[in-house]
């Protein structure tokens, strides 16, 4: 149960309703007027919650399950416990999001401006935008509707926010356009100057950085991650990209749309992601690498060199997943050896 401090929790629903909200099918019509109180996972749901299989290694935790439903794929609803009603869905993880979005609501915020807050005269905010407790807003800044900044952010001079998006607590905006619906987590600074220099035996001159940050449509930041602006031409984070907590995007680079990228990835400088681009945690891309549209890296891998489109890549130079996979093994065979162990374990 969703602690209700936090969050919000919504009245009990029929699983016909739920079936609907989750794009899925009653197993057993006859089911259709039972009521669900909530969600939980396999182990910790009751007759009243509803949880989800989405992991065949699973599936015993689905057999010893005592939830009332269970979103699951067809193949595996032969394996429910007596008295779980079964809504078979093809993306029971996707289904369950839905209906924990259904039963725990985001809590709508109330639109205006804190008094603590200081506004240039010359920022445009529009309607129904709330602005929180010492947020200080530039001038030439322009706010679209519906868009909410938390405590002690900053916008600076000329930034524009498009409509409906969400700004959390300590974020710093500058030399930056955001499109609609975008989502910036608390700590995140976006078009901070990029770490360039020349540098010879008489010292180094530092390059101005006279590019911008554009965030397209529907993109989303996570907690404490940087984007440096470009140094002439500008940095671009692609419509639906969504990029994780402790990401360094560093000036110039190009992300496409879709993309997905994890926790602590460094991008250097000038790289190129192309669209529906997946980085696990820890993926390291060298300055002007060029990575090709439905790329997958696994964690920790290192793209020093242009990565073709579809490939998927692992380890330090990145390589195929096979080789690399192939050569991990390797390394723990000999490692068995120096240390004596039966390597027929």
């Amino acid at each position: 149960m969703a602690d209700p401090r936090f969050f919000l929790t919504s009245p009990p629903k029929t699983l016909a309703e739920l079936a609907e909200i989750a794009e899925a099918t009653l197993a057993d019509a006859a089911c259709a007027g039972r009521r669900i109180s909530d969600i939980a996972t396999l182990e910790a749901a009751g007759a009243e919650q509803i949880s989800f299989l989405g992991n065949r290694k699973y599936i015993p935790a689905f057999q010893a399950s005592k939830a009332g439903a269970c979103l699951v794929e067809p193949a595996f609803a032969d394996k429910a416990p007596a008295g779980m009603a079964v809504l078979l869905c093809a993306k029971p993880r996707r289904g369950f999001a839905r209906i924990a979005a259904a039963f725990h609501p985001e809590q709508a915020s109330a639109p205006g401006i804190h008094p603590s807050a200081v506004i240039d005269a010359s920022a445009e905010i529009g309607s129904g935008c709330r602005i929180e407790a010492n947020v200080v807003i530039g001038p030439g800044v322009t706010i679209a509707a519906g868009t909410r900044i938390g405590a002690n952010s900053v916008v600076e001079r000329g930034v524009s926010v498009g409509e409906n998006c969400i700004i959390g607590a300590n974020v710093t905006l500058s030399y930056c356009l955001l499109g609609d619906r975008v989502l910036i987590a608390s700590g995140a600074v976006i078009g901070n100057t990029g770490f360039g220099y020349d540098l010879d035996p008489t010292g180094r001159v530092k390059v101005p950085h006279l590019g911008r940050v554009l965030i397209a449509d529907d993109v989303e930041i996570g907690a404490n991650t940087t984007v440096d602006r470009g140094s002439g031409p500008d940095t671009v984070i692609g419509r639906g990209t969504v990029i994780d907590n402790l990401v360094m995007i560093a000036h110039n680079v190009q992300i496409g749309e879709g993309c997905i990228i994890a926790a602590q990835n460094g991008i250097a400088g000038s790289a190129r992601l192309g669209n529906y681009v997946t980085f696990a945690g820890q993926v390291g891309v060298a300055n002007h690498a060029t990575v090709g549209d439905g790329v997958v890296a696994a964690g920790q891998t290192g793209i020093t060199n242009n990565v073709p489109s579809g490939s998927i890549v692992g380890g330090t130079p990145a390589m195929p997943i096979r080789e690399w996979r192939r050569l991990v093994g390797m390394q723990r065979l000999m490692l068995k050896k120096r240390q004596g162990k039966d390597v027929s374990e």
